[in-house]
């Protein structure tokens, strides 16, 4: 196989949980430009609504759903619809998440002070809802004996981060479900994998970097390579898990940080 076709995605079909807006959208994008027929799930109906028409005008395959994933009977049928339709179901990127507000080293951000509300709608939604897009992706990838099941885990889920504890446990749960799920799904030759964004200027946590470039300089300084990373970074590994180059990569939490991990050595 050329180097060329083993990026193709061309008649397949792909799922994209929280697509509407960074990371995620930025995944979408590079599938559907190689080929794949689209569909974003996401909560926000008016991101959902003006990128599908964008990327429509593109001329790529793309449709949209509002989907909260912790509503697990939404999710369910909206995978389902997008299975019975094409016939089939690829690629599916359980990406959906949000942030977990105050830091642990805040004073509303200490495990004593902590609303429990607020940490449980993390999980239902980082944890659960990830867990559940596996679910329901696998039910239709089995049968077919090909999938592609890339979840978004974080730097903050493999390290002691300073971000809120829901978000770092969620995230780590999420390195962790990669392992037994890539068990299970080989003999059936569906491959997961997750990727661990560092550093990257994003709208999670209400799009406070947008709004303080003081924050992304302070960034910065703990990366190797002195700046953040833009969603667009995020395209080559998301297509290199997605498509046919994968082919023996699977059960690996891949870290995609510009070197920051390493800056915790000094």
């Amino acid at each position: 196989m050329k180097a060329n076709q083993m990026f193709d995605l061309a008649g397949r079909v792909g799922v994209v949980t929280g697509g509407a807006s960074g990371i995620g959208l930025a995944m979408a994008e590079v599938i559907a430009e190689h080929g794949c027929a689209v569909t974003i799930l996401d909560a926000s109906a008016a991101a959902l609504s003006r990128e599908v028409a964008r990327m429509g005008a593109l001329g790529w395959s793309v449709e949209g759903a509002v989907v909260d994933v912790a509503q697990f009977d939404q999710l369910e049928a909206a995978i389902g619809d997008v299975a019975k339709k094409y016939g089939r179901l690829d690629v599916c990127f359980a990406n959906a998440g949000v942030g977990g507000g105050a830091g642990i080293f805040t004073p509303a951000g200490g495990i004593e002070a902590m609303s429990l509300e607020a940490y449980h709608r993390v999980i239902a939604i980082n944890q659960n809802g990830a867990f559940a897009t596996a679910k329901f992706a696998a039910q239709h990838m089995i049968p077919r004996r090909y999938g592609r099941i890339i979840l978004t885990a974080s730097v903050a889920g493999l390290f002691a981060e300073g971000t809120s504890y829901s978000y770092g446990m969620s995230k780590a749960a999420i390195a962790h479900l990669v392992a037994p799920l890539a068990r299970q799904l080989g003999p059936h030759n569906v491959l997961v994998n997750a990727i661990a964004p560092g550093p990257f200027i994003t709208n999670i946590g209400g799009g406070y970097l947008h709004e303080n470039p003081d924050a992304i300089e302070r960034f910065a300084r703990t990366v190797p390579l002195n700046r953040m990373a833009e969603p667009e970074e995020m395209k080559g590994l998301a297509l290199l898990l997605a498509s046919p180059a994968s082919s023996f990569i699977t059960g690996s939490v891949i870290v995609i940080d510009g070197g920051s991990s390493h800056m915790r050595l000094f």
